[in-house]
């Protein structure tokens, strides 16, 4: 659940518990070119406040026009399409042509939604499971490969952090990396046994949404059991600690797997991985020296060149593993 799915979240539970008539809507279909991808939703109040999207602003003054004058008076969820001709999509903004599909429901269940929050909160991943016959939703546990769904019987979405990332280093960049990357749906785990750098770290960490490991690198990564929604990153400078975790990184089957350092550092470092028992073909795994070139020069730049470099492999963008 990225960061504006969960605000809107909040900011629905705030609504009902402060007795606000609401309804929820969330995209189950896209065609063509669509702002927003399945799962994302948008709450809407019966005096026309809205939180979030789910078309970047096209459709949302038809939306609410139709849920204060129809959907409110009802109990069940209802489909809504815009963008069905050529016509429609240029009316409502949709661009290329392109096909919206929501869900709406009145009077979402606060019960339900506190449930949600109080569960990702806690770094969970949950899956919500609606009724569309009925209009009842059900919370179950979650797991990373989750993927919506949704039927003429029932809609499935998942909420949490689908996706980890696993700093290795408590320096000033990996606290930039992470909160980009916790506004982009990750859960982050930060690996450092150093002191030096943990303890005034540690006083912060339910703040920052962070969880912080301080046992050797490599332990840890094999008592996490990386997967392939794993993504780890090695940032300490020192080849004592960096290395250790490159050797379980490069053997998982994570998806993404890098290490700060110039090129010059970058290969000798591939030099010494090596001399592991690691195979070639693994050693080429790495994305070294990390992140796009973009020029980065600051801690906040070289985590945002980091950053998009993982969310161009989250969506199957083909990026160069070695640098020049």
């Amino acid at each position: 659940m990225n960061s504006t799915d969960l605000s809107v979240l909040k900011t629905a539970v705030a609504w009902l518990q402060a007795g606000e008539q609401i309804a929820i809507a969330t995209v189950v279909q896209t065609w063509g070119s669509s702002p927003r991808p399945v799962g994302s939703w948008l709450a809407m109040r019966a005096d026309g406040q809205v939180a979030g999207s789910v078309s970047g602003g096209c459709v949302e003054d038809d939306l609410m026009r139709r849920v204060q004058t129809e959907i409110l008076t009802r109990h069940t969820p209802e489909l809504v399409i815009y963008g069905v001709s050529q016509a429609e999509a240029a009316r409502f903004g949709l661009p290329c042509g392109g096909t919206l599909r929501l869900l709406v429901e009145p009077h979402p269940n606060l019960e339900i939604l506190e449930n949600l929050l109080k569960l990702i909160s806690t770094q969970q991943i949950v899956r919500r499971i609606l009724n569309l016959q009925t209009g009842e939703s059900t919370l179950e546990l979650g797991a990373r490969n989750d993927l919506f769904s949704f039927t003429a019987e029932r809609m499935q979405t998942s909420y949490g952090p689908r996706w980890r990332m696993i700093l290795i280093g408590a320096g000033q960049l990996s606290l930039y990396l992470a909160d980009f990357a916790i506004a982009n749906d990750f859960e982050v785990i930060m690996i450092d046994p150093r002191d030096e750098y943990t303890s005034g770290l540690e006083m912060n960490l339910d703040k920052a949404n962070l969880k912080l490991i301080k046992n050797m690198p490599d332990d840890a990564l094999l008592e996490l059991a990386v997967d392939p929604h794993t993504a780890v990153i090695a940032l300490t400078h020192d080849p004592k600690l960096d290395d250790l975790a490159l050797i379980e990184a490069l053997k998982s089957p994570a998806f993404y797997v890098g290490a700060l350092g110039s090129v010059t550092n970058n290969q000798n470092r591939k030099a010494r991985l090596r001399e592991f028992d690691l195979t070639q073909a693994q050693v080429d795994r790495l994305f070294g020296p990390v992140g796009l070139a973009i020029g980065a020069l600051t801690p906040p730049q070289i985590a945002i060149s980091i950053m998009a470099e993982i969310i161009a492999l989250q969506h199957g963008v083909a990026v160069p593993l070695q640098r020049l």
